[in-house]
């Protein structure tokens, strides 16, 4: 199964960004929109790993305290557009301690570097070059007191991403 740890969004956070994603459309920015109910931020890209109870005992040997999050910005990996989260050292070391129990525990997971965003659209193309920079960022914060272990299924319509396990912070 293919599994990831994320942060999954309180419904004002997620609204904010269904905002962003409206004013996007408004904008010309077309492609695939990220569904609602898909909407997180990713701390460990797990892939395909078939032992979901190892991922969370690793995961529950993290000390974590609550923490909150800030939209701030928008940008683009490629063809990615997607939400940033403002600087927060408690979110980097906390994605530093979730990826380092998955190593003590060789628990494999994609290695690249960690950068709090949340995708909101993939083959993103403006049809007006620069709207991406009018996108309007709701001032939005949230309190994180959960990481979620997440399985992702393809669908008929797209991919299904189901809560099989949670850290409460």
């Amino acid at each position: 199964m293919r599994l990831f740890l994320a942060i999954l969004p309180d419904e004002e956070f997620r609204n904010s960004l269904l905002e962003m994603q409206r004013d996007m459309k408004r904008n010309g920015i077309r492609g695939s929109y990220t569904p609602a109910e898909n909407l997180h931020l990713t701390l460990a890209f797990l892939g395909e790993y078939q032992d979901p109870d190892g991922v969370m005992d690793a995961l529950n040997t993290v000390p974590l305290s609550p923490f909150s999050i800030r939209l701030e910005g928008a940008g683009a990996f490629d063809r990615v557009f997607w939400a940033g989260v403002a600087d927060c050292p408690e979110l980097d070391a906390c994605a530093a301690r979730v990826r380092r129990a998955l190593s003590v525990n060789r628990i494999p997971y994609d290695k690249t570097r960690f950068r709090a965003h949340i995708t909101l659209v993939r083959q993103a193309r403006e049809e007006k070059p620069g709207a991406l920079l009018q996108v309007h960022v709701p001032r939005r914060s949230m309190y994180v007191q959960r990481i979620s272990l997440m399985r992702s299924d393809r669908g008929k319509h797209g991919m299904i991403y189901t809560e099989i396990g949670a850290l409460e912070v």
